[in-house]
């Protein structure tokens, strides 16, 4: 359980797909292997047709799924105690049968087999990986990751907020951002988003590493051990980008709100702007437009590419960063030597 609390299950050993990953996820999958009954209807067919072979569907999928459990000795209807190959194998392939049975209908049955092994393969990467247990550490620590990623904006800010403030009040900024349609605005979001989290990943292999050379204490990690260490690392890294981006966006937002006139708006954009919300601040009428927040949102995603590169390539920002971080981990990778010293003891007994 320390383990799971410290976003880190994988530190568990002898973890294994068919007794910590699917076994956790047998709700969701026989809510999804019961729904599928509906794959043996037909749109064509009158409702009367559609209700007999859906109640057909399920009478197939639980005999199926009874007479599996016969042959392994259990009760006819009783959940698996271990969720192995052969109960995935059933759930992928099984509802696919349905279509084929009733119609004929082999896109659909091409269709759920895939995505049934779709689903299969993200449950095993959110709880096989510890991605559940991380978003719950990450969200336990949002307070003091909000506190670190402050203190560490409060540093960037006299260089961060001078770039931002020369691209806010540029009229080139204004109008390009009001001109473009909403799609190539989330695709320009997207891209720099996407190109700071490759820049992470390649980070985060050496960070890594050199945890474990500096903590392991003679106990190597396995591979999906170090993907659990890096999953813990990027998602701390991720809040703390998340919430600088947020910042600064917001703090633009206010601004602009205030600083922007309507005259210097129609100035850069040839109009006074879309207005969305407006209040009165000091006697002034404040405005907050569609093009404001499209150039909050453009810089809050600069500011935040750079913030993400800044932590990990300037040596003030990195110590910030990682001293917190190590001291969590050399705790845990403590934990885990005592652990596997407990571990080998009983063993020979």
């Amino acid at each position: 359980k320390s383990f799971r609390r410290a976003g880190l299950p994988l530190f568990i050993e002898d973890y294994s797909a068919a007794e910590d990953v699917f076994t956790r996820a047998v709700p969701i999958l026989g809510f999804v292997f019961i729904a599928e009954m509906l794959g043996a209807i037909k749109l064509s067919w009158s409702p009367l047709a559609n209700v007999g072979a859906a109640l057909g569907g399920l009478a197939i999928l639980l005999g199926s799924f009874g007479i599996a459990n016969r042959v392994r000795g259990r009760r006819f209807l009783a959940l698996p105690e271990r969720v192995g190959r052969t109960e995935i194998a059933l759930f992928v392939f099984l509802p696919a049968v349905l279509p084929l049975i009733f119609g004929g209908q082999v896109r659909s049955a091409l269709v759920t087999v895939a995505g049934n092994a779709l689903l299969v393969a993200v449950l095993y990467l959110v709880i096989g990986y510890g991605l559940l247990s991380t978003l719950r550490w990450g969200a336990m620590r949002l307070l003091s990751q909000l506190a670190l990623s402050l203190a560490s904006l409060a540093r960037a800010v006299p260089l961060l907020l001078l770039f931002a403030l020369v691209l806010f009040m540029t009229n080139e900024m204004w109008q390009v951002t009001s001109t473009v349609t909403p799609g190539v605005l989330l695709v320009t979001a997207a891209l720099l988003v996407g190109f700071g989290t490759l820049f992470l990943i390649a980070e985060l292999p050496a960070e890594v590493r050199a945890r474990e050379r500096a903590h392991s204490a003679g106990a190597p990690l396995s591979g999906r051990q170090r993907v659990n260490v890096g999953l813990l690392m990027f998602t701390s890294h991720a809040l703390q980008v998340l919430i600088v981006s947020v910042a600064m966006g917001g703090f633009f937002v206010l601004f602009g709100a205030i600083a922007i006139r309507p005259e210097v708006l129609n100035t850069w954009i040839g109009s006074n702007g879309n207005e969305l919300l407006g209040f009165d601040f000091l006697g002034e009428r404040a405005r907050v437009t569609d093009e404001l927040l499209r150039v909050s949102g453009a810089i809050a995603a600069f500011s935040g590419l750079y913030y993400a590169i800044a932590v990990l390539t300037d040596a003030t920002y990195r110590a910030q960063f990682m001293d917190r971080l190590t001291r969590e981990l050399r705790a845990t990778f403590q934990a885990r030597a005592r652990y596997l010293e407990l571990r080998a003891a009983e063993r020979l007994r």
